[in-house]
C-alpha cells in the first residue's frame, strides 16, 4: 500500500507503523519515550504528525499505516506542538547542563537547538527530590528525570527486574524505588541498561576519577589497568570512526601517556577463566556433578541468581569473572615477579559495564582485606578520560599490551559478544575431553545477536548441550524450563545486557542497534584472523600454570581464582 508523506508518495507494510516507515524512508521525526522492538506508548508525544485529511495530530510511533494516509511530518502545528512539549519539560528541569554529565550527548538539549528553543517562555516551580547515591554503580538524579518510561521499561520488560516504577499520580508522577529506598536495597542488578537508554542526566554511573587521577600522582603506586575485550571495539565510534573499529593498538599508547605503569588486556583474564570453567564444566559432566553449569562472569547476572534464582546458585561457576582473576593474578603473582608488594599495586579496570563497580566492592572479590580491583570506569567514562588528558587518539600510533599479562587468544576476545564465552568453553572442553582440538573452532549456532541460542556439539561419545541467553527475561524463561524437568542442556552462558558485553551498560550511549552489530562482528573478525584461536593453546597461560598454579582447579587456583556465592536478600 502507499503514503503520502509531505507530498511524496512512499510504500508502507501491512502492520507497519507511521514511525517505522518515516525511519525506512530516512524522514527524522523525534522521539522521547520510543524503544526500538517494544510496544510503543505515545506517551510523550514528540513523534506526532498531521493528518491533512483529519486535521488531527496523530503519534507516529503508536499508528499504524493504512493504504491512502496523507501526513506533514513538520508541519507549522507539528513543529509548535513539539516545541510546546520540549519548553514545558524545560520548565521544571534544572538548568546545570554545564556541569550535567551528558551534557551534549542529552536528547533533552538537542531537541531544543534543533527545534529553536532560545528563551524560557514557560516557568515551572523545579523540582526538589534528593540524588540517590546509595548504590555501587549508579547515581539517580530524580530532578532530571523527564517521565518518558524508558527506564522503567527496559528494567521490567528486557532485565525482569522492575526495581523502579511511576510512583505517584498527575503532577507528583515521579520514577521512584519501592516506597522510596536507595538502590543500594532493592532488586537493582547493576546492569546499567537504565543509564543507557536514559535521554537526560537522571541516571549516571558512578565516578572513580578523583581516586585513579590521585593514584597516578602517588610515587608510592604502581598504578595498572586492564582492559574488557569489548573496549577496543566500542570506543572508536565516540571519536568519529566507524562503529566497531578495532583500535587496540592506539587505545595502549593513549592509556600509556595518562601515565598507567602498566597495561593489560583482560582477555588474557578470559583465557584464565576458560581454563578453569572448562575444567569445571569436565568435571561436572564426567563424575556427575551439579548440571547445568552457568557462567559466573557477568555480575548483573550473578546478582540477579543471588536474589531471583538462589535455586540456582548451586549451578553457577565458581569462578571469578575474568576482570578479578586478572586482579588477583596481578596482586599476586605479577606482583611477586616485579617484586613490588600487593598493596603498592592500585588496579584499575575499563569495562563495558557499570555492575563491575558493584562486583569490584564485592568481599568475595578481595584477599586479606585487599581488593583485586581498586577502581572500575565504564567505557564511557574511558572515553572522557582520554578528552580529559588532550589525547588526540587518531594521530597516534599503535603499541602492545604488556606481557606477562597481555597475550591473549581470540577465543578470549570473543568473551564480548553474546555466545563468545560458550564458544570459548567448548574449544577448550572438547580438548580437554579428546586431547585434539576442534577442526573447525566456529561455533555458528552461538553467532548471533538474538536472545537466545542453542545448540548440541558432540565432544566423543558426549552430545553436549549448550543454551547462551542474553537479556534477563530470557534468561528467566529458559530457568522456568529447567525447573519444569528439561535436563538436555549441559553448559549455558548468561549475559544480563542484550548482545552481550558490546551492548553492556557501561558502553557509549547508542541506541543504533547497527553499533552493537559491528562491535560484534568486529570480534568475529578477529578471531578468523588470529592464530592463536583457543585458551589452552595461548603460550603464556600455558606458562603461568607451569611457574604458578600448577593446573586448573588447583588449591592454589581456588583461592585466587574461585569463589561463592549466597542467597541475597532485598526488601522487594
Amino acid at each position: 500500500m502507499t503514503i503520502t508523506v509531505n507530498d511524496k508518495i512512499v510504500e508502507a507494510k501491512a502492520n507497519e507503523t507511521v514511525l517505522d516507515v518515516l525511519t525506512r524512508e530516512g524522514i527524522k521525526v523525534p522521539t522521547l519515550c520510543h524503544l526500538k522492538d517494544m510496544l510503543p506508548t505515545g506517551a510523550c508525544r514528540m513523534c506526532v504528525v498531521e493528518d491533512m485529511d483529519s486535521g488531527n495530530l496523530i503519534t507516529s510511533c503508536s499508528s499504524t499505516a493504512y493504504d491512502g494516509l496523507n501526513i506533514k511530518t513538520h508541519s507549522p502545528r507539528v513543529t509548535e506542538s513539539r516545541k510546546m512539549i520540549t519548553e514545558l519539560l524545560l520548565s521544571n528541569h534544572p538548568d546545570d547542563c554545564l556541569y550535567c554529565v551528558r551534557n551534549m550527548n542529552c536528547e533533552l538539549q538537542n531537541l531544543s537547538n534543533d527545534l529553536c528553543v532560545t528563551e524560557r517562555r514557560i516557568s515551572g516551580l523545579k523540582n526538589k527530590l534528593p540524588i540517590d547515591r546509595t548504590s555501587a554503580s549508579i547515581i539517580r538524579d530524580p530532578e532530571k528525570c523527564i517521565l518518558c518510561g524508558r527506564c522503567v521499561r527496559v528494567c521490567e520488560e528486557v532485565m525482569d527486574v522492575a526495581c523502579i516504577d511511576f510512583v505517584g499520580r498527575g503532577n507528583k508522577t515521579i520514577v521512584s524505588t519501592a516506597f522510596h529506598n536507595g538502590l543500594n536495597v532493592t532488586s537493582c542488578i547493576n546492569c546499567g541498561q537504565c543509564i543507557a537508554v536514559c535521554p537526560t542526566g537522571a541516571l549516571t554511573e558512578q565516578n572513580h576519577f578523583t581516586e585513579i587521577k590521585e593514584a597516578l600522582q602517588d610515587k608510592t603506586k604502581t598504578v595498572v589497568i586492564q582492559y574488557a575485550p569489548a573496549i577496543t571495539v566500542s570506543i572508536a565510534e565516540e571519536f568519529g570512526m566507524p562503529y566497531g573499529e578495532d583500535v587496540n593498538g592506539i587505545m595502549n599508547a593513549a592509556i600509556r601517556k595518562m601515565g598507567f605503569d602498566y597495561v593489560f588486556d583482560t582477555s588474557f583474564g578470559a583465557d584464565l577463566t576458560i581454563m578453569e570453567e572448562s575444567a569445571e564444566l569436565v568435571d561436572r559432566v564426567l563424575n556427575g556433578g551439579k548440571l547445568p553449569l552457568i557462567t559466573s562472569c557477568c555480575p548483573g547476572w550473578v546478582k540477579y541468581a543471588e536474589q531471583t534464582a538462589p535455586d540456582f546458585i548451586d549451578n553457577l561457576s565458581s569462578c571469578k569473572s575474568p576482570a578479578q582473576m586478572q586482579g588477583a593474578i596481578t596482586k599476586s603473582h605479577f606482583a611477586n615477579t616485579q617484586n613490588i608488594k600487593h598493596e603498592d599495586i592500585y588496579s584499575v579496570s575499563i569495562m563495558p559495564c557499570t555492575a563491575k563497580k558493584f562486583e569490584a566492592q564485592r568481599k568475595e572479590m578481595t584477599q586479606n582485606g585487599i581488593s583485586d580491583i581498586d577502581a572500575v570506569l565504564t567505557t564511557r567514562e574511558f572515553v572522557k578520560l582520554i578528552k580529559m588528558y588532550g589525547i588526540d587518539l587518531i594521530s597516534l600510533n599503535p603499541e602492545i599490551a604488556d606481557n606477562p599479562l597481555g597475550t591473549r587468544s581470540s577465543a578470549g576476545k570473543l568473551f564480548g559478544a553474546t555466545g563468545g564465552v560458550a564458544e570459548a568453553a567448548i574449544r577448550t572442553a572438547y580438548h580437554r575431553i579428546t586431547g585434539e582440538d576442534l577442526i573447525e573452532f566456529k561455533i555458528p549456532a552461538l553467532r548471533c545477536l538474538k536472545g537466545r541460542k542453542e545448540t548440541k556439539v558432540k565432544i566423543g561419545d558426549l552430545e553436549l548441550g549448550v543454551a547462551v541467553v542474553n537479556g534477563m527475561s530470557n534468561a528467566r524463561e529458559l530457568l522456568d524450563e529447567i525447573r519444569n524437568g528439561r535436563d538436555d542442556i549441559h553448559f549455558i552462558e548468561i549475559m544480563a545486557c542484550p548482545g552481550g558485553c558490546v551492548g553492556g551498560g557501561g558502553q557509549p550511549i547508542n541506541l543504533d542497534p547497527e553499533a552493537v552489530r559491528k562491535r560484534m562482528l568486529t570480534l568475529y573478525d578477529i578471531d578468523n584472523k588470529d592464530s592463536i584461536k583457543a585458551s589452552h593453546n595461548n603460550p603464556y597461560i600455558q606458562k603461568l600454570y607451569r611457574d604458578f598454579l600448577g593446573e586448573p582447579l588447583s588449591e592454589i587456583s581456588h583461592k585466587l581464582l574461585h569463589t561463592h556465592y549466597e542467597k541475597r536478600d532485598v526488601i522487594l
